[in-house]
């Protein structure tokens, strides 16, 4: 990369931007904030910038080191502020490039379901499991960037693999499942015809939808596929005279993007379990979905 004047910029420079798209995706995975995560990417190079880089043998773990540490603080200060958010607290929808749904790994890892999963951890836990599932760093490594030794870091890393694996989606769905869902939906918005969508519910279905307290949302999880039909054809009936539906890709999976005078009002992705719909994730909160309308670049 070469600066304005031609001249190449500085090695600290340089190790940043070769890294940032990945310095993002551990942040963002930590967080599930896209705003958050790019705060913690500002952070992370104040305190790189002063670095001495002649004593770091390897720039990237060394990033990561740091970008880990600041997300951690930042995560326990999420963890406060979701306990006063008014209703359910969903991550931050992302768009993505469609190539990012050709990286198997990379888009299981960033979509909404695993990012609920992810939720279900504590600070350390998802720090230490993302960094070694995901990103396969060292014990060593990570046992630098989260505090811990590298015998505790095994037995947190153990016991997150277990808890993740007992919550993540079951049996593999294909892409053509994943479309086939998104296309029911978006066919019931424009037609209000809502029977393939919902011949696609789970009996344990759960509809989430997080406005932030800015935009209607529902105050709670709807669970059951009954519950969930009732409310998807009231919701049909509202916004199919007045919303446009586009089929998209978030966080490396169909999607599905509502606009309304042409501005994004509401994100919908999708939880499937062995070709049925399981998770409904509804995000209307205009805060988290500034990052929407441009592709956001993510990468391992």
């Amino acid at each position: 990369m070469n600066s304005e004047d031609g001249r190449r910029p500085d090695p600290a420079t340089e190790a940043f931007v070769a890294h940032r798209n990945l310095l993002f995706t551990v942040a963002y995975e930590m967080l599930g904030s896209a705003v958050d995560a790019e705060d913690v990417l500002q952070e992370t190079w104040l305190r790189w910038a002063g670095v001495d880089l002649d004593t770091v043998r390897d720039h990237r773990a060394y990033l990561v080191r740091i970008t880990t540490r600041q997300a951690l603080g930042r995560l326990r200060t999420l963890g406060r502020r979701k306990e006063s958010y008014v209703g359910p607290w969903l991550p931050e929808p992302l768009l993505t490039s469609p190539d990012v749904a050709d990286q198997v790994e990379l888009a299981d890892s960033i979509s909404m379901a695993m990012m609920m999963v992810l939720e279900t951890l504590t600070p350390t836990e998802r720090a230490v499991f993302v960094l070694r599932e995901v990103f396969a760093l060292g014990y060593d490594e990570i046992s630098e960037a989260v505090g811990k030794t590298p015998a505790t870091v095994r037995q947190i890393a153990h016991r997150a693999r277990a808890h993740v694996a007992a919550r993540r989606p079951r049996g593999n769905v294909s892409a053509d499942q994943a479309r086939a869902a998104i296309a029911a939906f978006q066919r019931a918005v424009e037609t209000g015809d809502l029977q393939n969508l919902l011949d696609l519910l789970a009996p344990d279905v759960v509809h989430m939808s997080d406005g932030g307290g800015i935009k209607t949302a529902m105050p709670r999880p709807t669970v059951g596929a009954e519950q969930v039909a009732r409310l998807l054809a009231r919701g049909v009936a509202l916004w199919g005279p007045v919303a446009t539906a586009e089929s998209t890709q978030v966080n490396g999976h169909p999607a599905l993007i509502l606009r309304v005078d042409g501005e994004i009002d509401l994100v919908v992705a999708m939880r499937l379990d062995e070709g049925r719909i399981t998770g409904i994730y509804a995000v209307r909160n205009p805060e988290k979905l500034t990052h929407m309308e441009r592709e956001t670049a993510v990468s391992l």
